[in-house]
């Protein structure tokens, strides 16, 4: 066993929380472990998120126990699984009783739980990257308990089931979306077994709630690459049941100068561009869809290969069915609809004769998504020949300058004297007519050429001083 005291100390803060644990632990008589994410990330490198505990007894009872030490007044508890949520701050606290756990095949909830040491709690977790404990007592603190080699397998990079993947992801198959994510989230290569685990238990996914499957798939678009989580899926026979409208995009051809020539795989390097462009999940999500209506308008026409038409509208309305099934806010499906139903305006916007009016309509059209909605355009860039690219690239540039340019002039039009023409005729001793308008472009003037302030003390100085100018 591994000494990991001088690891955890490089974190004050956390150490510090580690050690209080501790000794309510040994104060309380349970031994308790920090397990899971926070070892994982630990021997990775990453920033601390959360605590995941387990204690050898009562876990709400020890919960309770650290919200009172901790000053924190509201614990949410789940009595049947003897599990607790403490909304700590900076780190959430989740605690855990040792426990084993029986399921019935048409469930992923245990119908049966018993208390269990620490050793044979960690053999029902998903990976043995996350199977891994620290005792936090502290006369062991810092010792590491890793009963199935998860440091070999972290140095590895490889995620392999703690037990027989079949049982793992029968169990409960939200495990094998969460396969898909752990591959993307840590670049980690899935383990044979396990992928064919998953394509033998796949129909398995539909016990688990639509909330759940969307949660993770959140997860998987936000993700540094998105596309090793997605693939997974579709290789293990997953994305049928979970996005049934981007799998049936394999193996379907496109002809194009700037595509790849199969849907799916344009439409997951499109996602991982995004990903590159934008931290953002939704836009990654956009990615994912925004070509959802291409399967359903494919169109082959003589001497000019595959043709999409109306794919953009047709698809914004598969965004709503979507959306509704997969129980997406509606928030995010509007926000899904509008990038797919405009990512093919921009570049029609890059043409020589097109009107302010056509850029001031996609801007209206757009709105606060605009930015979104061109990073959307130019992650679509899937071209392997690089003249192309920059061709392409360089239209979204000068629609991006097209659209700065018009609204320098609407703001030009819409912009006034702060003096108005009633205090104009009042101090010229003037009636309305086309003199008071002079006048009032000549504040403008003045203020657009950086001669005074933009503010109504500084036009009514400057009229003042100029008024007998002004008036002749």
């Amino acid at each position: 066993m591994a000494n990991l005291t001088d690891l955890i100390k490089k974190n004050k803060e956390a150490t510090e929380i580690l050690e209080l644990l501790g000794k309510l632990g040994e104060k309380s008589g349970m031994d308790i472990y920090v397990v899971g994410g926070y070892v994982r990330d630990l021997f990775l490198g990453r920033p601390v998120k959360e605590f995941d505990l387990m204690v050898t007894g009562d876990g709400i009872k020890m919960a309770n126990l650290i919200a009172k030490k901790l000053g924190i007044n509201k614990v949410v508890t789940f009595e049947k699984f003897d599990t607790a949520h403490i909304p700590s701050n900076p780190y959430p606290i989740e605690v855990t009783g040792g426990r084993t756990e029986a399921y019935e095949k048409d469930s992923r909830n245990p119908h049966k739980i018993e208390p269990a040491d620490i050793q044979t709690d960690l053999r029902r977790r998903d990976f043995t990257v996350n199977a891994m404990a620290i005792n936090l007592m502290p006369t062991n603190f810092g010792e590491l308990i890793d009963p199935f080699q998860g440091i070999v397998d972290l140095q590895s990079k490889r995620l392999v089931t703690p037990l027989s993947p079949d049982e793992t992801f029968s169990d409960d198959p939200l495990r094998m979306m969460r396969a898909a994510y752990f591959s993307s989230e840590l670049n980690f290569e899935l383990d044979d077994k396990c992928l064919k685990a998953m394509a033998k238990q796949s129909e398995r996914i539909s016990i688990v709630s639509q909330e759940r499957i969307t949660t993770e798939l959140m997860k998987v678009l936000a993700s540094p690459i998105p596309s090793i989580g997605l693939r997974i899926l579709q290789s293990a026979g997953l994305l049928k049941f979970v996005f049934p409208e981007i799998d049936i995009m394999v193996g379907l051809e496109q002809t194009s100068k700037w595509h790849h020539k199969d849907i799916y795989t344009h439409t997951l390097q499109v996602v991982d561009n995004a990903a590159a462009l934008s931290e953002k999940p939704e836009l990654r999500f956009a990615a994912l869809v925004h070509d959802i209506a291409k399967p359903r308008t494919r169109r082959l026409v003589k001497n000019k290969g595959y043709t999409f038409h109306g794919h953009d509208e047709i698809g914004a309305r598969m965004v709503d069915k979507m959306a509704r099934r997969m129980k997406l806010s509606n928030h995010l499906k509007d926000y899904l609809q509008k990038l797919t139903r405009l990512h093919l305006r921009p570049i029609a916007l890059a043409q020589k004769n097109v009107t302010d009016s056509a850029v001031r309509r996609l801007m209206v059209a757009a709105g606060e998504e605009i930015d979104d909605l061109m990073k959307l355009c130019r992650a679509d860039i899937t071209s392997q020949n690089p003249k192309l690219v920059e061709k392409y690239m360089g239209n979204f540039e000068r629609v991006e300058e097209r659209m700065r340019n018009v609204q320098e002039r609407d703001a030009m039009k819409a912009f006034q004297s702060p003096v108005r023409g009633e205090e104009i005729m009042k101090i010229c001793d003037l009636k309305e007519g086309k003199v008071v308008g002079k006048i009032k472009k000549e504040i403008e003037s003045a203020i657009l050429n950086g001669e005074i302030e933009n503010s109504h003390e500084a036009a009514m100085d400057y009229l003042l001083q100029k008024k007998d100018k002004l008036l002749f």
